[in-house]
């Protein structure tokens, strides 16, 4: 691609250009990564400032950089293009590069703490049972129309998430589900993208290793909204008190979404099991798999953007009642002796609460709940004593253990959430370093009709431990010592 018609719509602060025309044969913001006739976009990241790495993308073959600040040298045969903020450029620079994918695709984004994975992965799956090709960007796994694509973040990196979307859009998908955090949305990785709508789940305390305040994560999911076209629409979840902010400066299409009081999509629960409910939506009878008032809010999101997008509200409902549980959220277990055991990602304080207060909902004092909880290190250290206060306040027993560590001793985090319990609370809690040893006391104290409740780890198949990640499985322990 030239490069004058890749850029013809970024605004520069200097612009220089080599004697020949310059043509584009793939743009990266890794300098490891480039190679001969590439455009390198320096950007100062929250670790490491790409205008390091400009000579090293250069004696790769980079034939134009993006930058804040030129280099001391200037090459006579690159293209220098300065800018004023490189992140905020980027996504512009390279959805242009990979065709504007977005125009080509409906793409729906979905935000907030907890029930991104659910809602985005079971809209992939509902509307690929409905015939249609489909693309899913999220935290479990990517995939196009059934093709699996490693995820390693929630929101792929820019350059990795338009490469996505330009495969997706020559593969012939019509819609795309994707996870947007607040981290992408920090860093400009989703500029550029155009969204036929966006949900938001909820806000509650995460992440604030990165954002500092509340207000600031709050800010941050309130700008996805913000930029939403106006033909696009906007759902949002009115039980939470920041579902209205969210779309208070909005332009698209506002739609609300409640479990509590009347909204444009309104549900409620007939009945509840561990393994599924009786529901009723906009005054719809209908079974699901899924458990839990929060599971209610993400169907209702779910189905709220599936009627947005066209589909019959009961055929809707109809293929809901057939999608399973996403990998890792409140994913259920049975043992031959009458105990059951539910994994679930729940790292936040609102998440275990949600979690916990579900089993209890569906026990009703007639078994005992055992919970094995951990934290991840190198994370937002203040959630962690607020993890262990949720996790006894609705549990029978608890066990907290290790998590992923990953540069931190496992010692020091499990410290970290015992500082939040009194003595009394302290009399229900045993702390086991070793995971596994973790989740086989649980399952050992638990009798028949009782429930052990498995968070944080969800889907994952590893432990980081000083930046190695070890094979490990919470569901796999869990079926060894059931099938023992």
């Amino acid at each position: 691609m030239r490069l004058n018609n890749l850029t013809r719509d970024t605004q520069f602060i200097q612009l220089i250009l080599p004697k020949n025309e310059v043509d584009i044969t793939g743009v990266n913001i890794d300098s490891r990564k480039v190679k001969e006739g590439d455009m390198f976009i320096a950007m100062r990241g929250t670790q490491v400032d790409g205008h390091k790495y400009i000579s090293t993308a250069e004696e790769q073959g980079a034939v134009a950089i993006v930058c804040e600040t030129l280099p001391e040298r200037i090459n006579p045969n690159v293209a220098y293009l300065r800018v004023a903020d490189s992140q905020a450029v980027a996504g512009k620079l390279v959805t242009a590069f990979y065709g504007d994918p977005t125009q080509k695709l409906k793409l729906v984004g979905v935000t907030g703490t907890n029930g991104k994975t659910t809602i985005a992965t079971l809209l992939y799956e509902l509307f690929r049972e409905m015939g249609h090709k489909c693309g899913l960007l999220s935290t479990v796994c990517n995939y196009i129309d059934g093709t699996p694509y490693p995820s390693t973040h929630t929101t792929p990196d820019v350059v990795s998430l338009n490469a996505l979307l330009g495969k997706m859009a020559d593969e012939g998908c019509e819609y795309v589900f994707m996870e947007v955090s607040s981290h992408s949305l920090a860093q400009e990785r989703v500029g550029g993208l155009r969204f036929t709508g966006g949900i938001f789940t909820n806000l509650t305390r995460d992440h604030m290793d990165y954002h500092n305040t509340m207000e600031e994560y709050l800010r941050c999911k309130k700008s996805f909204f913000d930029k939403l076209p106006s033909d696009a629409f906007a759902i949002t979840n009115i039980d939470d008190k920041n579902g209205p902010i969210m779309v208070q400066n909005t332009r698209a299409d506002i739609k609300k979404y409640s479990a509590r009081t009347m909204g444009d999509y309104k549900g409620r629960i007939l009945e509840t099991h561990l393994d599924g409910m009786l529901l009723e939506f906009n005054r719809i009878e209908f079974t699901t798999q899924l458990t839990g008032r929060f599971n209610v809010s993400n169907l209702l999101a779910i189905f709220a953007a599936s009627v947005e997008l066209g589909k019959e509200p009961g055929e809707v409902l109809r293929v809901i009642s057939t999608l399973k549980p996403v990998s890792g959220r409140f994913e259920t277990l049975h043992s031959k002796d009458g105990v059951s055991a539910i994994v679930d990602y729940a790292h936040t304080p609102d998440a275990i609460k949600n979690v916990l207060g579900t089993v209890n909902e569906v026990l009703r004092g007639r078994g005992n709940i055992i919970t094995v909880v951990g934290a991840g290190g190198n994370r937002d250290k203040g959630k962690r004593p607020l993890m262990a206060v949720e996790a006894v306040r609705a549990s029978s027993r608890v066990i907290i253990t290790s998590d992923n560590p990953r540069f931190e001793e496992p010692q020091d985090i499990i410290n970290d959430m015992l500082a939040g319990l009194d003595e009394e609370q302290r009399k229900k809690v045993i702390s086991i370093v070793d995971r596994k040893e973790a989740i086989k006391t649980a399952c050992a104290l638990a009798a028949k009709g009782d429930v052990v409740v498995v968070a944080g780890k969800g889907h994952e198949d590893y432990q980081e431990i000083k930046g190695v990640k070890h094979h490990f499985d919470d569901k796999e322990v869990i079926r060894e010592i059931f099938n023992n």
